[in-house]
């Protein structure tokens, strides 16, 4: 895997831990996922539903807004692709909005991305991971258990939600959490797309 590093970013090893809000608190009793919005009818996994989907592992490279960048690591997840697939589509969708918790609320935690990006390997709902330092691990609280968005390379890693709980699918683009507080909408970390 190619270690190009963006303008602006420095590499580290460690996998910092920064977010907005409490730690969402995983109840599996409660806890779903739905895909709606611009689709002939909505979805909703229950979490046993949601890890029964097919397994995705892939190496990527992340890259925060912060300015660390961090090579390399290899997670296990479920494909975003994976999840577009149980859903129709209307017609002209294409963009979506990936939600999480934030203060106890589903869906108070957003951030906009365009579909035909995440139809790869690397757009994946992740659940565990490992590198050169960590055996294989779940994700902890703090990094978004149980489980989290991670973006192809091309994105700043606010774009990985934590605490997912659902897709957004839209025919228009809109703000997410950042970007409505000014922060780019295409946060591409090769471009320093930081803010707007």
């Amino acid at each position: 895997m190619d270690k190009k590093l963006p303008p602006g970013q420095f590499e580290t090893e460690k996998w910092p831990i920064l977010h907005v809000g409490d730690i969402y608190q995983f109840n599996e009793q409660t806890w779903d996922f739905q895909l709606f919005g611009d689709v002939k009818d909505m979805v909703t996994l229950t979490y046993k539903e949601f890890m029964q989907l097919p397994k995705t592992v892939q190496t990527v490279n992340m890259h925060c807004v912060t300015t660390w960048s961090k090579f390399g690591t290899t997670f296990e997840g479920i494909a975003l692709r994976d999840l577009v697939k149980l859903v129709e589509l209307e017609e002209d969708v294409k963009y979506v909005q990936i939600y999480g918790y934030y203060e106890g609320d589903r869906f108070g935690y957003s951030a906009n991305l365009p579909l035909e990006a995440l139809q790869g390997e690397d757009s994946l709902f992740v659940y565990r991971w490992k590198d050169d330092h960590h055996d294989w691990q779940d994700l902890d609280p703090k990094h978004g258990f149980p489980v989290r968005f991670i973006p192809p390379e091309s994105f700043y890693l606010w774009k990985g939600t934590k605490w997912a709980s659902g897709i957004r699918f839209m025919k228009e683009d809109e703000a997410g959490f950042w970007e409505e507080m000014g922060y780019s909408m295409t946060a591409n970390p090769f471009k320093e797309e930081r803010y707007r």
